[in-house]
């Protein structure tokens, strides 16, 4: 890790990074999140009975269309050709909410780690603006990148909680 922040210059402006020397490489990034809801919320949601629609793959679409649209919300992030985005949402009854994984690669000079996690972001607040008629007091957590690979600062597994 370096020990000093790359989106500043020397006398300490923003910048963007500049990758034009970097080699390209294969890149992986994995990002979760989580929402609760209540128990109505929830089996609703589950049985695609929201009253939106089918709120899960509305989500899953919204995290694969922000995931392309990262650099135009991130403003230092580069834009990317991303090679592939898969978003799944799964439920989890214990906790009565779902809990959702994004997972984006590309081949180029930088990461898509932002990809991820923009990704995995929208398609729980997607989750929220699909469900808030039946919850508004539903909670969104645990926004957090799991995996990366490729890259100059290599790979990186979040440890298990």
């Amino acid at each position: 890790m370096s020990d000093r922040l790359t989106h500043q210059d020397d006398e300490g402006r923003v910048r963007m990074v500049d990758v034009a020397g970097k080699a390209g490489t294969q890149r992986r990034a994995v990002a979760g999140a989580h929402i609760a809801m209540s128990p109505d919320a929830f089996a609703a949601i589950r049985d695609g009975q929201g009253p939106k629609g089918n709120a899960l793959q509305t989500a899953e679409l919204a995290g694969i269309m922000a995931a392309k649209r990262t650099s135009d919300l991130i403003p230092l992030c580069h834009p990317l050709p991303l090679t592939s985005v898969k978003l799944t949402i799964e439920p989890d009854a214990q906790s009565g909410g779902f809990d959702i994984r994004a997972e984006v690669t590309c081949s180029g000079k930088t990461g898509v780690e932002m990809e991820a996690l923009t990704a995995a972001s929208v398609a729980s607040l997607t989750l929220y603006d699909m469900t808030k008629a039946l919850d508004k007091s539903m909670t969104i957590s645990a926004v957090q990148l799991l995996e990366k690979s490729g890259g100059r600062s290599g790979d990186y597994v979040r440890a298990p909680e």
